[in-house]
Order: C-alpha cells, then sequence, then structure tokens
C-alpha cells in the first residue's frame, strides 16, 4: 500500500512539474505570437504558431488524462501556476 502511494505522489509531482515546465513555454510563445501580431506580422507565421500551441496544448492535456484525475488537475493548475509566473516575469521587465 505505501509502495503505490508513494507511486502515485511520485506521479502527480512529475505530472505538476511538467505541467509547470509546459505552461512557461506555452505563454512565452503565446507572448511572441502577440507580438508578431501587434508588430504586423505575416498570417503564415502567426498561424503556425497559434496552430502549434493549441495542437501542442491538446496532446499534452490528453496525455495528463490519459495517466488519471490526479495527474491532469495537477498538470493544469501548475499549467495555470505558469500563467502568473509568466505574466509576474514580463511585468516586472517594463
Amino acid at each position: 500500500m505505501i509502495c503505490q502511494t508513494c507511486a502515485s505522489v511520485a506521479g502527480v509531482s512529475a505530472a505538476a512539474f511538467a505541467g509547470f515546465a509546459f505552461g512557461v513555454a506555452y505563454f512565452i510563445v503565446l507572448r511572441r505570437t502577440v507580438s508578431l501580431f501587434a508588430a504586423g506580422g505575416g498570417w503564415l507565421p502567426l498561424s503556425a504558431l497559434t496552430l502549434g500551441r493549441l495542437v501542442a496544448v491538446t496532446v499534452f492535456f490528453a496525455f495528463a488524462a490519459r495517466l488519471g484525475a490526479a495527474p491532469l488537475l495537477a498538470a493544469f493548475l501548475a499549467f495555470l501556476l505558469a500563467r502568473a509566473a509568466v505574466l509576474r516575469f514580463f511585468r516586472s521587465g517594463e
């Protein structure tokens, strides 16, 4: 019983770490997309970045869902924490 608990805690922790890392990358790419849009970039790079982000987030959360409810929830909460961290990082730099 203890080994199963340790394994589930490790899995949830790994999902949370992966969710945070993925979230940081996702929101940095989102910032790049917005910067390109504001600069009047072409539609092809904007579309490629947007489509890439949507596909990546779908695949990531689908994989997390296959691991179970707890890893999915941990990954999503860490993803949201990454959003706050990236926003704070870029706001402090301005």
